[in-house]
């Protein structure tokens, strides 16, 4: 009896000390959310500062909240809320769209390499683009005609793989070896578009495909900001699921989810929250990339925290990027996917070898 009594004793300590180490587990992630939001409030009120118009950080926050009740009145509040502003928010929204896209893309093809610019999202945004610059030919008129045709031949990879998958059973691997194909397609024809255009057309399609926030509006910003909230929402509904297709396509099966009606969708929801960023900023790479990996390393890999964790690090990356490209040659802008993958690359590196054991 007493052998039983300590038995039992035994199984609730053990109990005990794992629910201890999934709260501080949880806390970890939590915290890291945290200091995540507080260091992209504080690099927005920085990069607000920045320009030949000279604003301190207490006024950028002034002009900013009297601005939600009243008309910008005078020379500072019109260059805050009309020029820096709006470049901070798609900043941020793009920056955000595309590490969340990444973290999904990553979580369902159990990749580290997927990314949108790896399944070929970008390569058929840049080539839609082109399309328009080049011959202006396009879905949409006016303002919106680089915008139109960007979206749409962005979604045409997403629709080759989804074929793909229909008829006839795909892997993850085959599906990401077929968006880098169709990156690869696209990536010529847009090439072929450039070599028999004339300079000025060459050098605006080659300043869109490197990615730009130069663009950013009132009028840009809330069709994106629309496109990603309606499809994050049901990507975090999706994230048990994820984590469940992480231990493989037969232990999900088991658990009762459908693994390809749900890899399908969450690589839709990725494509179109891709495809309402790129198609306003142009292809900015490497943070789909690299924004996933690094909150995986710092918080593991339950979507339910890594994909808004993503999203939050992902808007830091791209604003403290798109600071840089505005400083770095000042009064000379860079397009800001330059500074990303320049960036990104040797920090990404530089975290693979740090690490010690593996986190994916």
């Amino acid at each position: 009896m007493s052998s039983s009594n300590e038995t039992l004793g035994a199984i609730r300590t053990k109990r005990q000390e794992i629910k201890k180490e999934y709260k501080e587990f949880t806390g970890r992630k939590v915290f890291f959310i945290l200091c995540t939001l507080f260091a992209l409030l504080l690099i927005s009120g920085i990069s607000a500062t920045l320009g030949s118009y000279s604003i301190t950080v207490r006024e950028v926050y002034s002009i900013i909240w009297r601005g939600l009740f009243q008309i910008p009145q005078d020379t500072a509040e019109f260059i805050i809320w009309n020029l820096r502003v709006p470049r901070i928010f798609m900043g941020i929204i793009a920056g955000a769209g595309l590490a969340t896209a990444g973290a999904a893309m990553q979580g369902i093809l159990r990749n580290p390499l997927a990314s949108p610019l790896t399944i070929g999202i970008s390569g058929g945004a840049a080539f839609g683009a082109a399309l328009a610059i080049i011959l202006g030919a396009g879905f949409a008129t006016g303002k919106y005609l680089i915008i139109g045709n960007a979206f749409i031949f962005s979604l045409i990879p997403t629709f080759v793989i989804i074929a793909l998958t229909r008829y006839r059973r795909a892997t993850p691997e085959t599906m990401l070896l077929t968006g880098i194909a169709m990156q690869y397609i696209f990536s010529a024809l847009t090439t072929l578009l450039m070599y028999f255009s004339d300079s000025d057309a060459v050098k605006e399609a080659y300043f869109w495909t490197v990615g730009s926030l130069a663009r950013a509006s009132w009028d840009f910003i809330l069709p994106s900001f629309i496109i990603i909230t309606a499809c994050l929402i049901p990507l975090l509904w999706k994230s048990w699921d994820m984590n469940v297709m992480s231990a493989g396509d037969e232990s999900a099966k088991s658990l009762g989810v459908n693994v390809e009606r749900t890899r399908i969708f969450i690589l839709v929801l990725s494509s179109l929250i891709t495809a309402g960023v790129i198609s306003f900023t142009g292809t900015i790479g490497f943070v789909g990339l690299v924004a996933p990996h690094i909150c995986r390393m710092a918080i593991g890999g339950d979507n339910k925290f890594l994909i808004p964790a993503s999203g939050l690090f992902g808007g830091v990356l791209l604003l403290t990027a798109d600071t840089l490209a505005r400083t770095i040659m000042a009064p000379v802008v860079l397009p800001v996917g330059i500074v990303t993958a320049s960036m990104g690359g040797p920090l990404f590196l530089y975290l693979i070898m740090r690490r010690r054991r593996e986190y994916w």
